[in-house]
């Protein structure tokens, strides 16, 4: 398996893999990874469907990509994927997957989608009871945050493993804009991963400046389970490949003989029945490793969701596989401390204009439009939950009646009382829980027990290990995608290690997947390499102007050397890049400056 960058290679069909005929694939876990990696394997790797098999849990497709109307409990959606142009495995992966919506691809409908409906927020921080917190787009990163994220940026991968956040950045960074505007967009905690936060630093350079107004991101129409899960389902179906619903698998067995390591059995429990399937050298059995949604649990209106701290099937099993060989990764550094990874979310469908009329004044557009409404999420700074609210395109399910909006609410600190309702998140009803995001959205305290008890229907979701991949690690507690030695078998998902990219992504899920399939099958076409803006002079000059808040960059020394310098580099390339950027003065202001200082002198 290599990588690959341009159009060269990637729009041609590569060569059928020699001995694909003798192969067959199993999956264990139906989520993004394994239906994309499934897709490969048919499409790129000519294996034919029919020799694929899916074992899933569950009894439906998806995994994290959900969405789901309960019967009375109301709409669900345990969260929602941010995604954005340079996402190339994802959309290599939607390209051939026909829409159900329009005469094209998943990728032709989303494309046309955000292009004639462009996303970006117009109120992306609220306090003070659904005040705009008038950030004014800026960062506010003082000189020693500034250096401080210099010095990460720089720093070797080695020098980051197993540090937290707070370890390399300080107070200045930590109270900035900055830091609220990325905590919440991408759900960062000052005890996560420092190695991952650089990670991050790295793969969204060109997306900096979209930070404050949310306009680097893309959504899909309806909820990802609709818009997304549910057309490559259907075409997997239609090449013929199994999915075996309600089937646990329990272990894996392997013969690890010096250094070749084979896949031997799948053990699995099928609707309370155990059984497995005995595997040979061409028999891949390709493993989706941990879970973020594992042991997720829905409260409703009128009941809190409560914490499972019990046992976790996807996290035991990782558990057992580790156990046979040191290169099988550590699970318990992810899910070995629930405190740290837990979050809550909630869904609210609100009902009738009343509610949706506190959100139209905040995001400044009609919910009701069928188009972009907030942009993505909305922070309340001062709330104790930290509380952040988003409402997509409407209707977010197709099965909404036309008075109904879904809103989609999450808060980073579940064990703070809230500030209207005195209770920690995590002991919170659906309807406590809309109480609370009605104050911050500015409703009228005496209004808001009567619109949260007959306006809204929420359900509250409590997941255990929502950001266990952003644990603080070192090399070797993730497997890598394919081990050294490995003969059949592949591990897939956030938990598996491919250098190239950043995890809590589509990208990350269908990247593995894509790894996973070529390596396995041998298949001669480059895996798309991550876009590079990391090493493109002009992202990082952009970026650097705009974590400066557009201030020019300072020279040491004297000033009137200072310009003279900047005279100079004026008439290069050089100092083309950086005056486009706005990181140097124009030349005119330099020249009047320097005269100036000469004047003084």
């Amino acid at each position: 398996m290599y990588y690959s960058s341009g159009n060269y290679e990637a729009f041609a069909r590569p060569l059928k893999p020699q001995g694909v005929e003798n192969k067959s694939a199993w999956f264990v876990g139906a989520g993004l990874t394994s239906m994309a990696s499934a897709v490969f394997m048919i499409r790129d790797g000519q294996l034919p469907g029919n020799k694929i098999t899916i074992l899933e849990r569950l009894d439906l497709p998806g995994g994290a990509l959900d969405g789901i109307r309960k019967p009375d409990k109301g709409f669900v959606i345990r969260g929602g994927r941010e995604m954005e142009d340079h996402m190339e495995c994802l959309w290599d992966l939607f390209r051939t997957i026909p829409s159900l919506e329009v005469d094209g691809s998943v990728l032709d409908e989303f494309y046309w989608l955000n292009k004639a409906d462009p996303n970006y927020s117009l109120c992306r921080v609220t306090e003070n009871q659904g005040q705009d917190a008038k950030t004014n787009n800026e960062f506010g990163l003082g000189d020693t945050a500034q250096k401080e994220m210099v010095k990460v940026f720089l720093a070797s991968r080695e020098e980051m493993e197993d540090k937290r956040i707070d370890e390399v950045f300080g107070a200045e960074f930590l109270q900035s804009n900055f830091w609220l505007y990325w905590r919440t967009m991408f759900a960062f905690e000052e005890w996560h991963s420092a190695l991952e936060m650089k990670l991050y630093l790295h793969r969204f350079v060109h997306h900096i400046g979209g930070l404050p107004d949310l306009s680097a991101l893309k959504f899909t129409k309806y909820n990802q389970y609709e818009s997304l899960v549910l057309p490559m389902y259907r075409w997997l179906l239609d090449q013929g490949v199994t999915f075996d619903f309600s089937t646990e698998v329990t272990d894996i067995d392997f013969v690890i003989d010096g250094d070749r390591k084979q896949a031997s059995r799948i053990h699995w429990i099928s609707d309370g029945v155990a059984g497995g399937v005995d595997l040979g050298p061409d028999d891949l059995v390709l493993t989706t490793i941990g879970s973020l949604t594992e042991n997720s649990v829905d409260g409703d209106h009128f009941h809190p969701a409560s914490l499972d701290e019990g046992p976790a099937p996807a996290w035991d099993l990782w558990r057992r596989i580790a156990a046979k060989d040191p290169s099988f990764g550590r699970p318990d550094v992810f899910a070995g401390d629930i405190p740290k990874t837990k979050w809550e979310s909630a869904t609210v469908t609100t009902i009738g204009p009343e509610i949706p009329r506190y959100i139209e004044k905040i995001a400044q557009r009609d919910p009701f439009a069928g188009k972009v409404v907030t942009g993505d999420i909305v922070t309340a700074k001062d709330s104790s939950w930290l509380l952040s609210w988003t409402v997509n395109r409407q209707p977010h399910f197709k099965q909404q009646s036309p008075d109904e909006i879904v809103v989609w609410v999450y808060g980073l600190f579940v064990d703070t009382p809230g500030d209207f309702v005195k209770k920690p998140m995590q002991e919170c009803t659906g309807e406590e829980i809309t109480q609370e995001w009605l104050y911050h959205m500015g409703v009228p305290v005496e209004d808001i027990p009567d619109l949260a008890a007959t306006k809204a229907k929420t359900v509250p979701v409590m997941m255990p290990y929502v950001t266990s991949f952003f644990m603080p690690r070192k090399a070797g507690d993730r497997p890598d995608v394919v081990p050294e030695g490995a003969v059949n078998f592949a591990f897939i998902g956030q938990f598996a290690e491919t250098t190239r990219d950043t995890i809590f992504t589509t990208e990350y899920s269908v990247r593995t997947g894509m790894e996973a399939a070529y390596r396995l099958l041998g298949v001669d076409r480059g895996v798309p390499e991550v876009f590079n803006s990391t090493y493109d002079l002009r992202f990082l000059l952009k970026a650097t102007s705009r974590l400066r808040d557009g201030e020019e960059v300072e020279l040491p020394g004297p000033k009137f050397i200072g310009n003279r310098i900047i005279s100079k580099l004026d008439h290069t390339q050089i100092g083309k890049l950086l005056t486009d950027f706005g990181l140097v003065p124009e030349v005119g202001d330099t020249v009047r400056r320097d005269r100036a200082d000469d004047a003084i002198s």
